[in-house]
This record gives structure tokens, C-alpha cells and sequence, in this order.
């Protein structure tokens, strides 16, 4: 069914190219997924720590897949430590931050659950409540947004 007068959400693919803005992240890909509801960044080298009387993770992220060339370190506040059951079965208890993203020419503040995603096919994990009612999903497309430009190596 068609809802008259509201405009088409947008489409978008399983996977998706975001940007993490707060966190000098221009692109990191994602994989879209409607049977999470949660979304989770893969982190590592987590430490809490107080500031201010507030909880706070300093940890470092690896935005490129398969590559550990880049590292970007970040600080933000925790929101709260929740329990996550990951896709196997397996509960843990993790820290969650808020933090914008960009896709589509739009950005908003998410969630974001951080683990280590070392051996997951993704850095990042894009859960329903990231997009729902932002976009739709069409799960045989891939980047929708587009990919971004690679940087030409200098030559020597």
C-alpha cells in the first residue's frame, strides 16, 4: 500500500559506503542489515575511562576492510553498556556511543555498538534502527550511494 502524500524513501543496497564524520571518517563500508537491530563498529584497543564524572572509550578503528595501514583513534562518551546477542548465539556486554553518519546526502546521530569485528566481512554493521524510516532497502543492489573516489598513489 502507497501512503499518498508523503515523498518515496529513498533506496538503498545490503551494503552501503557511510562516513563518520566526528571521526574523520570520510567512508567505511557497511553492510546494511534488517535482521539487526542494532548497529555495531568494529573497535579495538577499547579503554574506559572517566571524564567529567561521565564515562568515556578511547578506541581505535581500522576504517579500510582487510587493511590495518589506517589507523584513526577516537574518543567518545558512552551512552550506555548494553548486552548484544551476536548472530551466533553469544551474548556480551558492550559500550554504546552516538555518533553522526552520512549516506545519501543525509546525516543523523545513531547508535553504535563497539566490538571487535575482526573477523566479520565488514567494519561496520548498519542496523534497522540506523535507517528505519529513512530509506529502504533493496537487498539485490549495492551501493546506492556510490563508491568513493580511491586516492592516486603520487608516482615516484
Amino acid at each position: 500500500m502507497v501512503k499518498r502524500g508523503r515523498p518515496p524513501l529513498p533506496i538503498i543496497g545490503w551494503r552501503e559506503w557511510v562516513g563518520l564524520p566526528d571521526f574523520g571518517i570520510e567512508a567505511i563500508k557497511a553492510k546494511v542489515d534488517t535482521g539487526a537491530r542494532s548497529s555495531s563498529l568494529h573497535a579495538f584497543d577499547l579503554r574506559v575511562f572517566e571524564r567529567d564524572g561521565e564515562d568515556w572509550v578511547r578506541f581505535e578503528v581500522h576504517p579500510v576492510q582487510r587493511k590495518r595501514d589506517r589507523t584513526v583513534t577516537v574518543e567518545a562518551r558512552v551512552l550506555e553498556f548494553r548486552s548484544v546477542r551476536s548472530s551466533s548465539g553469544k551474548a556480551t556486554t558492550r559500550p554504546v556511543i552516538v555518533t553522526s553518519i552520512t549516506l545519501l546526502g543525509s546525516s543523523w546521530p545513531v547508535e553504535l555498538t563497539l566490538a571487535s569485528r575482526d573477523e566479520m566481512g565488514f567494519r561496520m554493521l548498519l542496523g534497522r534502527e540506523a535507517f528505519r524510516r529513512r530509506f529502504l532497502v533493496d537487498a539485490g543492489r549495492s551501493y546506492c550511494g556510490g563508491k568513493p573516489q580511491r586516492k592516486k598513489k603520487p608516482k615516484t
